[in-house]
């Protein structure tokens, strides 16, 4: 009865490390939980710091003065008869903090489209995830299918060899499908756990995520193309791609920046305020007190030059950007295309008609109306062919979501 109880245990505790997850489930997580995405949030909290840091001027400034010596009276620290104090503030000129808080503030626009484009790749990575680890467990499924059945039907050969009453070689023959269907299941199990592992990372979800997903909902998204043709893709692109508009935004920053650096070179204005018991020409007289650096030179001049320099830097790497995003999108929407076509040439009645000939052959294998080399020859082909109609699907999901992220505009599903 306890091994009983152990072995249920064990079982719920399996089952229980299972999650059935919907795309829209994995979103809802990867948004509350991601922590990458969590991280780069502070990069916005810090812009608003320095927003905040640029608002604030310097402190003012007090000084005093005491008499040290009285030389008259020959007194030490005579206070009650020489003594003063004076405030100052500086005065910053030429549009200074205006233009520094107009820089912080791009800054933080910057920021915040950093994020969009982390957003956008840990969800387009999220999917592909959810889609790769779909069609892998249906890989999975298909190759334990024809495993079972082969690893049988290798005992009962096995078993009729030992007898002498079939030949070793018919053996082999069998023997080599069930290897090769073996390496499919590893390599199988290997990349799924890869996958989840993955999926684990990017939703905070710590137990193995089951993809809730359909037939006829995978079906109904391979059946849907992306909207439009491949110039209005890149267009779309241009409007939307975060990556290309953190580059634009960046040539507005460093004339902000060099705008800053220009308004540096402007002297600042020291005001105050002074009184003074008995040393002016007044008794407890008080001053106006104004001060101002000379400008015998541009004491910014160099980092002026360099913001200049920075402005056509970013212009050539928008450039670049620009044209490096159009050909990504066409070349993305081609593979694309490329491989939806392909695979629309298979009609639904050819994948029908595989599982029907692969049912049929092992009902007349086992009648005897065909040979072993008939049916090992093709069991490989149908083990290959399987395969790669998986992959095909995937690679269209994988495409389109990709062509997804360089859009940045819901073209696919």
């Amino acid at each position: 009865m306890n091994k009983i109880a152990g072995l249920f245990i064990v079982i719920s505790s399996f089952m229980a490390a299972q999650q059935n997850m919907s795309l829209l489930d994995c979103e809802e997580a990867f948004q509350k939980n991601n922590l990458q995405l969590l991280a780069e949030q502070y990069n916005i909290n810090m812009a608003d710091a320095d927003i905040l840091q640029s608002k604030i001027w310097e402190l003012p400034q007090l000084s005093g003065q005491i008499n040290a010596y009285n030389p008259q009276d020959k007194k030490v620290f005579d206070a009650g008869h020489s003594k003063g104090a004076q405030v100052t503030q500086l005065i910053y000129m030429g549009g200074k903090k205006k233009n520094e808080i107009a820089f912080a503030k791009s800054n933080k626009e910057l920021a915040q489209i950093q994020f969009s484009q982390l957003l956008v790749e840990l969800k387009t990575q999220l999917h592909t995830t959810y889609y790769n680890l779909y069609y892998q467990k249906l890989k999975l499924e298909n190759t334990n299918k024809q495993l079972g059945y082969m690893k049988e039907l290798l005992n009962a050969y096995k078993i009729q060899s030992a007898k002498g009453n079939v030949s070793l070689k018919d053996e082999v023959r069998l023997q080599s499908i069930v290897i090769q269907l073996n390496n499919d299941k590893v390599e199988i199990n290997k990349t799924i756990l890869e996958v989840e592992q993955t999926l684990k990372v990017l939703t905070g979800v710590t137990d193995d995520i089951e993809p809730q997903l359909s037939d006829s909902e995978a079906t109904e998204i391979l059946a849907l193309q992306p909207f439009g043709d491949e110039e209005e893709l890149k267009k779309k692109a241009l409007e939307n791609n975060a990556d290309y508009l953190y580059n634009l935004k960046l040539i507005d920053n460093s004339k902000l920046f060099a705008q800053w650096q220009k308004s540096l070179n402007v002297p600042d204005l020291n005001l105050g305020a002074g009184w003074d018991q008995n040393g002016g020409t007044f008794k407890n007289e008080v001053n106006l007190m104004v001060g101002i650096p000379l400008p015998l030179w541009k004491s910014n001049k160099g980092n002026v030059e360099k913001a200049g320099f920075a402005i056509q830097q970013n212009q050539k790497n928008a450039e670049y950007q620009k044209l490096n995003l159009e050909t990504k999108v066409q070349s993305a929407f081609r593979t694309w295309k490329t491989q939806y076509d392909q695979f629309s040439e298979i009609k639904a009645t050819d994948l029908n008609n595989m599982d029907l000939v692969y049912n049929g052959m092992l009902k007349n294998f086992r009648s005897g109306n065909v040979s072993l080399i008939e049916f090992t020859d093709f069991m490989e082909s149908y083990r290959q062919t399987a395969l790669q109609i998986y992959d095909m699907k995937n690679d269209i999901i994988q495409s389109a979501e990709q062509l997804n992220q360089l859009v940045q505009t819901k073209i696919f599903y």
